[in-house]
């Protein structure tokens, strides 16, 4: 698929020294060519199985099981060890009757939400600091067995809805639309595999001209609340000098990039690679001078599973888009109502033209982060925060190579509400169309609550404030004309007032150009 990849998919060098790279010691400034670094070996989620692609682009190749940014940085076999079909040593001396009774263990059962519980008219409060989770135990050394419901990246990339998903129940038609669309528009695991090949062949080539880089698939494609035709946006991550810790890599202590200057000249660079070397592989490299430039680009190469080409967004060290796809996903995958509802409303706001940033309107981020809101404040809250009840999970300052680890563990939220899904679509859009305050609120997923609008320059003067879970910014900040924001709100309105009378999905969003379009 591209210059500099031989044998796609299988690893580069013999087993033996697969334990041996040294891509994260000490590397020279000048660009090297592609012998001279040494990239861990690729491994894929096996759901695609073997993908075979174009023949005048690339030969078959074997996916196999993947860990996150296609390292294993840490020096914890139990809990990194990768998925190759092969029993873990401690495993080997286990006896039968003791795997027996772990995988017949109550931590193994799944709790089912209770459905359809009618709830009464309260007002809106949010969920307290203290819960009644137990908070999880961050790994130290070994695995603990894992109790949570959000499954490792390194066992499976994307989890398989029929194996690790359980749908809601869907009684009522409203409710059953909502589950049809999630269930024909939601991401597949070829999808997911297809964007992650493209990011580890371009790592290999970016590090032709930084070594001491690494690239990140962030946001929807691996949040959980991805479609089939979901972007995928992909984070450089580049350091200045190089630290040594028992063969990784410490890209926590990343340098400060100034997105304005430095940021740019590093994609420029990059952009140049896309549109040179790159480009039988690679279409329309643009670098978007924004307030974080992005490289915006498009994978030619179709295969087999996808007739479509996938659009890339690549940043430098924005790092905070690190931290939250894993905070979004544990929210994806703690409560089973939470992804079809998220997934409904970007289709809407999509349809209706109110989900492009560059125009003025909502991005998707904000959408799940109003969505995620909406569920924390309920007089039966769906969600809690989860930044209050496990801190130690999503510490800001926690090294990257750590981040999608930390939320394993955390269990299954069993909420008292048993709203439908139908219900829930219409407390979304009656609650941001009669009862949030947008002109004096700000919606704040980080303390499960509507909170005053602060009276810094990042809030004041702007018709939409949503904050950012990390970093306390706007992200709703391209909302800045009043026209924008009145075709927002009146979307919001019209939605909440054609549900009431209709409960019929179709009237906010056609069912069937929806299917058509995925």
């Amino acid at each position: 698929m591209f210059p500099n990849s031989s044998n796609l998919g299988r690893p580069p060098f013999p087993p033996k020294y697969q334990q041996q790279s040294t891509f994260f010691t000490k590397l020279p400034c000048t660009p090297l060519s592609h012998q001279q670094i040494i990239v861990p070996p690729l491994h894929f989620c096996t759901a695609v199985g073997n993908i075979e692609a174009t023949p005048a682009v690339t030969p078959v190749v074997t996916l196999q099981p993947m860990t996150y940014g296609s390292v294993s940085p840490v020096s914890m076999p139990d809990a990194l060890t990768s998925f190759q079909g092969r029993k873990r040593k401690r495993q080997q001396s286990v006896p039968d009757h003791a795997k027996r009774q772990r995988v017949h263990s109550h931590d193994s059962d799944t709790t089912v939400v209770n459905q359809a519980v009618p709830l009464p008219e309260e007002h809106r409060r949010s969920f307290p600091a203290s819960g009644s989770i137990q908070s999880p135990v961050l790994w130290a050394g070994s695995s603990p067995v894992s109790i949570g419901c959000v499954l490792p990246l390194q066992d499976t990339l994307f989890p398989c809805p029929a194996e690790a998903y359980r749908f809601p129940v869907a009684k009522d038609k409203l409710s059953q639309q909502v589950l049809e669309v999630f269930q024909a528009c939601q991401q597949q695991a070829s999808d997911l595999s297809r964007k992650e090949l493209c990011r580890t062949e371009l790592q290999k080539e970016i590090q032709l001209i930084f070594p001491q880089s690494r690239l990140f698939l962030v946001g929807s494609s691996l949040n959980g609340f991805g479609t089939r035709t979901s972007d995928a946006d992909l984070c450089l991550v580049v350091k200045e000098e190089p630290v040594n810790t028992n063969f990784f890599y410490d890209f926590n202590t990343t340098f400060q990039v100034n997105q304005k200057t430095e940021a740019r000249c590093i994609l420029s660079l990059v952009q140049k690679l896309f549109s040179t070397k790159l480009c039988n592989y690679i279409e329309r490299p643009q670098l978007i001078k924004a307030k974080v430039p992005i490289v915006k680009f498009r994978d030619k190469v179709r295969q087999v599973f996808c007739s479509t080409n996938v659009d890339f967004d690549l940043n430098v060290n924005n790092v905070i888009g690190i931290r939250n796809t894993f905070l979004l996903r544990t929210y994806a995958f703690i409560e089973n109502r939470v992804r079809p509802l998220v997934l409904v409303v970007k289709k809407w706001a999509s349809f209706h033209e109110i989900n492009d940033a560059s125009r003025g309107t909502l991005n998707s981020y904000s959408l799940v982060l109003m969505v995620l809101h909406y569920l924390q404040t309920l007089p039966e809250p769906i969600l809690p925060s989860l930044q209050k009840n496990y801190p130690e999970c999503f510490d800001p300052t926690m090294q990257l190579h750590l981040v999608h680890q930390a939320p394993r563990t955390i269990p299954p939220y069993i909420s008292k509400n048993g709203s439908s899904l139908g219900d829930l679509l219409m407390g979304f859009f009656k609650y941001y169309a009669t009862e949030f305050d947008w002109c004096h609120q700000m919606i704040s997923v980080r303390e499960a609550k509507a909170v005053p609008r602060p009276d810094g320059t990042e809030w004041r003067n702007k018709f939409i404030c949503v904050e950012e879970p990390f970093d306390g910014t706007n992200t709703a900040r391209a909302v800045r004309e009043q026209q924008k924001f009145d075709m927002i709100r009146g979307e919001l309105a019209q939605a909440w007032r054609l549900l009431q009378e209709k409960k019929d999905l179709n009237y906010i969003l056609p069912l069937k150009a929806v299917k058509q379009k995925r």
